[in-house]
Parts: structure tokens; C-alpha cells; sequence
């Protein structure tokens, strides 16, 4: 009972996390992996309380999401610059919330089941 409840749960994170790979750029997963070790590092450093790592993670992946964005898009008209203002915000928020979403996965996968 309890291993067909753990392969059903299982199952429902896989999806989950397919789908939201669906909305993340490929290029930009590296965003999302680099997140995840700045994230450990943060939760180890004394001086950033664990409530507000994520906060500081989704703004600095913003800003790193903005920079490839900058780099790689033609912002001629200011349609463009607020199409590619709105792509960098919601791709390093997606990017910060796979981070984190990783984190918690190895978290759980660690604690046993009683």
C-alpha cells in the first residue's frame, strides 16, 4: 500500500515537473541549475535567512534570465523591449521556482515514511 502510494506520488511530481519544462526556454535551464547551488550555498551562508533565499533567488534569476534575453533579442521598438522585459521576468521566476522545486524533491526523497 504504502509503495503503490509512493510510485502515485512520484508519478504526479514527474508531470508536474514535465510541465513546467514545457514553459522554461532550454537555454535557460542552466539558470534554473545554477539557482539550485547558489540556493545550497545561501542556506549554508549565516547572513540570508532561509524565508527570504527564495525571494533573493527569483531576483537574481531575473536579472540573469534579462541579461541572455538582452543579449540574444533585437529590442528595436518598444514593444520589443517590453516583450523581452516580460520574458525575463517570467523565465527567471519559472527558473527560480524549478530551483527550488529540486530542492524540495531531494528533501523528501530523503525522509522515510513512517
Amino acid at each position: 500500500m504504502i509503495c503503490r502510494t509512493l510510485l502515485a506520488a512520484s508519478r504526479r511530481r514527474k508531470k508536474i515537473m514535465e510541465q513546467i519544462m514545457n514553459y522554461i526556454k532550454p537555454e535557460l535551464m542552466t539558470v534554473a541549475i545554477a539557482l539550485y547551488f547558489l540556493g545550497m550555498w545561501f542556506k549554508q551562508a549565516a547572513f540570508l535567512k532561509d524565508k527570504y533565499i527564495p525571494l533573493v533567488l527569483g531576483i537574481i534569476g531575473i536579472f540573469m534570465c534579462g541579461i541572455w534575453i538582452m543579449a540574444t533579442a533585437s529590442c528595436a521598438t518598444a514593444r520589443d523591449i517590453a516583450i523581452a522585459l516580460f520574458t525575463a521576468v517570467v523565465q527567471g521566476i519559472l527558473a527560480a521556482g524549478v530551483s527550488t522545486y529540486i530542492n524540495q524533491l531531494i528533501k523528501q526523497a530523503g525522509k522515510t515514511e513512517e
